[in-house]
């Protein structure tokens, strides 16, 4: 009986940090996201009013205009693209190195790693003599190629460890029955990795959506994404202005973290049920 007892009290007080770890997690989420309403929104708001005591929409007719929609639209593009180039170069990258043991394995590891280790203004200033060279500097096409530098060490390593845990005899039971490389990818691979690549992507395009330094200097003041946006609307000085911009480049970010959250939970299997080969 006191054993009894004991568990349900366990469960309870496991239920009650559960929840409570949930409310905090909300609270620090939103929180910030109500400042920058309120910032968006306030008009003359001076210390130590804990509240504007004007409000006013001139801060988002400032800011909704080409210049806004532009480097949406260039964030946009620029950060589908390097996510799908990234995941296609990884997959067979992060196979080899999930499946596979070889001699030299930990220094090609750490060569995935140098971008991370490296300063971001080194990496940029180096490639910016290339790029220039070879007529990519300036281009969206010559960001979204410097994007893929920091972008790849994260889906590799991420699909590293989710092939590590993966069973290839699926794919040969799948061959075995007459199903060839496609079909196989398609209908085993596929839904085995299918968790991991979305955690994958969804690291590869919030760290192409947050780049400003390579975007700034390969692009050369010519590609405005929403990093660069935010950056020069810094030295302005106008709050509300900024608030209203932070709050579109922040949207998009959130917007996939939420959609993607069941496959960050871990609630998803590794290994899905498969299709008909």
């Amino acid at each position: 009986m006191e054993q009894t007892v004991r568990v349900d009290r366990r469960a309870q007080l496991a239920t009650i940090f559960r929840y409570t770890a949930l409310i905090l997690l909300l609270v620090g989420l939103v929180l910030p996201f109500f400042a920058f309403v309120i910032n968006s929104l306030a008009f003359r708001w001076f210390y130590p009013q804990l509240i504007p005591n004007e409000w006013s929409l001139d801060a988002w007719n400032s800011v909704l205009n080409d210049d806004l929609f532009e480097a949406l639209y260039n964030s946009v593009v620029i950060a589908v693209g390097v996510t799908f180039v990234s995941v296609i170069i990884g997959i067979p990258a992060s196979r080899a190195m999930g499946l596979y043991q070889f001699r030299g394995k930990r220094i090609v590891e750490f060569l995935i790693l140098a971008p991370t280790i490296v300063p971001g203004i080194a990496v940029a200033m180096g490639l910016n003599i290339n790029f220039l060279r070879w007529n990519l500097a300036g281009e969206m096409f010559g960001v979204g190629l410097v994007h893929l530098v920091p972008v790849m060490p994260y889906v590799v390593l991420t699909l590293s460890g989710v092939f590590a845990n993966y069973n290839p005899e699926f794919e040969q039971q799948a061959r075995t029955l007459g199903a060839g490389p496609i079909r196989t990818f398609w209908y085993v691979t596929f839904p085995a990795i299918f968790p991991g690549l979305v955690v994958a992507s969804l690291f590869a395009f919030l760290v192409s959506w947050s780049q400003y330094i390579l975007t700034f200097l390969i692009g050369q003041g010519r590609v405005i994404t929403m990093p660069v946006l935010l950056f020069t609307a810094v030295p302005g000085g106008k709050n509300p202005n900024i608030a209203a911009i932070s709050l579109v480049f922040i949207a998009p970010a959130v917007l996939i973290l939420l959609l993607s959250s069941r496959y960050l939970s871990g609630e998803s299997n590794t290994v899905g049920g498969f299709g008909q080969v």
